[in-house]
């Protein structure tokens, strides 16, 4: 569907490209357009000449694209991009049974981590009968009732053959708008993808710093400004293990595939930074919040969370009940883009918990964590926490 819309691949990942499938989370950015002599929806295009009648189409906005992976064991990896996102496309299949298992899970996902604003794309529409359309549709309805859904738009596509997108991309344009966002507050990018990108063998007059991706959710960054890492790198000290912030400076930003000078929020942003290569390989840096130096919040070795837990855990075929974190409880904590365990050291009243944490966050109080725990060999969510 990604690729119908932008013409990208965002499957990167040569396990991904083997077993076609998502695992890691795959981006795309487009740029949309709007045809003033054309009706909607054929007017909407991502073209500057418009394919209907070969006009010139204005630039409406350029949105970005974050491919979760649909599979439930890779729950984590998803819940990391939901935190990421303005809104969402919740895709299911009109060839099967609405809901599988993983649909409901996403849609937990995506009420825990806040959104509101989402669109619902019936997709494989070309592969069923007008008959199982229908029902496809009746249980699509029938699913999101009484959910934060419930008034999405359910837009029947075939992403094999790109049909309908036009209408996808109308319903983007009219339930999923562009937040107001505060330039002047201090920026803060939640890392989602590191890498090197210097090839085998480069020379070492020719090494390129480490590149960090991720979304920029407030403040603007500028071309040559120093910044910080959160929690930054694993150390060792005095025989403790400490995570240490790092400090490193922008040599670079690109927006869309472009080189620029200044990055506003919103969208995806890659930084090219003067960071030792070895630091951003292969997603070294998933999780880290970026900022000016002093003003991201505290490393936190320690969470205390109010924690909200679900009537019944999602993923699972049973639906099984959920019952309240116990002492001593190890779970998987989602907190923006970093995935932690948690031990829980004490409860505080009926639904508040201390945790030490497997690997520290950075998080200011009010901040979601989404909570999973292991079920059947596999983390199943069964709640949210709010940070105190």
């Amino acid at each position: 569907m990604v690729e119908a819309i932008t013409g990208v691949w965002a499957a990167r990942h040569s396990e991904e490209l083997r077993r076609g499938i998502t695992i890691k989370l795959g981006y795309a950015d487009v740029p949309i357009y709007k045809c003033s002599k054309c009706d909607p929806p054929q007017g909407y295009t991502t073209k500057e000449i418009c394919p209907q009648c070969d006009s010139p189409a204005e630039f409406v906005r350029g949105i970005s694209f974050v491919d979760a992976p649909g599979h439930e064991a890779l729950m984590a990896t998803t819940l990391s991009g939901a935190s990421v996102m303005d809104g969402a496309i919740l895709v299911i299949a009109a060839d099967e049974p609405c809901p599988q298992p993983q649909t409901r899970e996403h849609l937990a996902a995506i009420e825990i981590v806040g959104l509101k604003k989402i669109v619902i794309a019936q997709n494989k529409i070309d592969i069923v009968d007008e008959k199982r359309a229908l029902e496809s549709y009746r249980e699509i309805t029938e699913f999101v009732k009484g959910t934060v859904a419930e008034d999405a738009p359910i837009i029947p596509i075939s992403a094999q053959h790109s049909s309908n997108i036009d209408f996808l991309i109308q319903a983007l344009e009219e339930y999923i708008p562009t937040p107001d966002r505060d330039s002047t507050k201090p920026p803060r990018m939640y890392i989602v993808r590191s890498f090197d990108v210097n090839k085998p063998g480069t020379s070492l007059d020719k090494l390129t710093g480490g590149v960090v991706g991720g979304s920029l959710i407030q403040g603007k960054f500028i071309v040559g400004e120093e910044i910080e890492l959160r929690p930054g790198i694993r150390t060792e000290k005095q025989h403790k293990t400490v995570y240490e912030p790092i400090f490193t400076e922008i040599t670079s930003l690109y927006v869309g595939g472009r080189a620029v000078k200044e990055a506003q929020s919103g969208g995806l942003v890659g930084i090219g930074t003067l960071l030792d290569p070895s630091l951003t390989k292969a997603d070294g840096l998933i999780g880290n919040l970026v900022g000016r130096p002093g003003m991201l919040p505290p490393t936190l070795y320690e969470l205390t969370l109010d924690v909200h837990l679900l009537e019944r855990a999602v993923g699972t075929k049973d639906m099984k009940k959920v019952d309240r974190v116990r002492m001593g409880e190890s779970v998987l904590l989602d907190v923006g883009t970093i995935i932690t365990v948690g031990t829980v050291i004490s409860i505080v009243g009926k639904d508040t918990v201390n945790l030490k944490l497997g690997r520290p966050v950075c998080a200011e109080a009010g901040s979601r964590a989404a909570i999973s725990r292991k079920l059947a060999a596999r983390w199943r969510l069964i709640g949210y926490g709010v940070i105190k």
